[in-house]
C-alpha cells in the first residue's frame, strides 16, 4: 500500500515552487520600509516606516486614481453581477441551436489577451465616436467581469435541481417570490464569490484600462507610471501593498464562499 506521506523530494520541490511564485511579493513588501529613496538595493541599507505616513500625508497625486479605481471596480462589480447571472440562468437551463457557440462567445473576453480586448475597444469606441470616461473604463473592465460571474453562477446553476423550480411553481410562487426564496439562497455565495472575484481582477486590471482610460489614472496605471518616472520608490510599493490587500481579500473571501458550496437544494445524491 503506497504512502500518504509525500516524499522528502516532493516537498522540497513544493517549497521551491512556493518561494517562485511568492519571493518577489515579499520583496515588494520589504522594499516599502526601506530608507533608500532612489534605488533599490538589496539588502536595503536600512528600514523605516515613514514611506507610509508620506503616502498618506504627501502624496495627493494617489488618491484621485484611488479613488477611481474603487469606483469603476464597484460599479462594473456591479454590472457583472447582473448580466453575468441572466446570462448564467439563460444557458443552465435553455437548450437550443448554437448554445455552445454563444457559451464561447461569451467566456472569449476572458480568454483573449488584454492587449486584444483592449485594441478592440479603442477601436470600437473611436468609430462610434465615443469619448473616453470612466464609462468607457467600465464597459472594458465589464468585458471580463461578466465573465466572472458568469462562471460561478452557471457552475451553481447546472447542480441545482430543476424541480424545485417547477415546486416552487406548483405551490403558486411567482417568479420574483421563486427567485427571491429559492434560487437565490442557493446561488448567494456563488454570486458573492464571484462579485468578489470580479472586484478583485477590476481593480487590478491595468492592460485594458491602458486602452480605454484615455488621460484618466486608475492606481495600477498610476503605479506603472511611477516605475517609469519614479519620484520615490518606496511609495510605490506602499502603494502596491494596499493593491495586494483590495485584491487578496476578495479572493480570500471568494475561496471560502466557495469551498463548501458543492451541495445545493434538490441536488443529487
Amino acid at each position: 500500500m503506497p504512502s500518504e506521506r509525500p516524499s522528502v523530494l516532493l516537498r522540497i520541490g513544493a517549497l521551491l515552487g512556493l518561494l517562485f511564485l511568492h519571493l518577489p511579493i515579499l520583496l515588494i513588501f520589504l522594499y516599502a520600509f526601506t530608507t533608500e529613496e532612489k534605488t533599490y538595493q538589496f539588502p536595503p541599507p536600512g528600514l523605516t516606516t515613514k514611506w507610509f505616513a508620506v503616502a498618506w500625508y504627501e502624496r495627493p497625486d494617489i488618491w484621485p486614481p484611488l479613488w477611481l479605481s474603487l469606483k469603476v471596480a464597484a460599479i462594473s462589480t456591479a454590472m457583472a453581477m447582473v448580466l453575468g447571472t441572466l446570462c448564467a440562468a439563460a444557458m443552465s437551463r435553455a437548450s437550443f441551436f448554437g448554445r455552445n457557440q454563444i457559451t464561447l462567445l461569451i467566456l472569449l473576453p476572458i480568454a483573449l489577451p488584454g492587449v486584444i480586448t483592449g485594441m478592440s475597444l479603442r477601436s470600437a469606441f473611436g468609430m462610434m465616436g465615443i469619448p473616453f470616461s470612466v464609462w468607457t473604463i467600465l464597459l472594458g473592465h465589464a468585458t471580463f467581469c461578466i465573465v466572472i460571474v458568469y462562471n460561478n453562477a452557471v457552475a451553481r446553476m447546472r447542480r441545482l435541481s430543476g424541480g424545485i423550480l417547477e415546486a416552487s411553481a406548483d405551490l403558486g410562487a411567482n417568479a420574483f417570490q421563486t427567485f427571491r426564496y429559492v434560487l437565490l439562497p442557493n446561488l448567494g455565495s456563488a454570486l458573492l464569490a464571484g462579485g468578489m472575484l470580479a472586484f478583485a481582477l477590476s481593480f487590478d486590471e491595468v492592460i485594458v484600462t491602458t486602452f480605454t482610460a484615455g488621460q484618466q489614472s486608475t492606481l495600477p496605471i498610476w503605479m506603472l507610471n511611477e516605475l517609469v518616472r519614479p519620484r520615490q520608490r518606496p511609495v510605490t510599493n506602499v502603494v502596491a501593498i494596499v493593491v495586494f490587500i483590495a485584491t487578496f481579500l476578495p479572493i480570500l473571501i471568494a475561496y471560502y464562499l466557495t469551498r463548501g458550496g458543492s451541495e445545493t437544494a434538490g441536488m443529487g445524491k
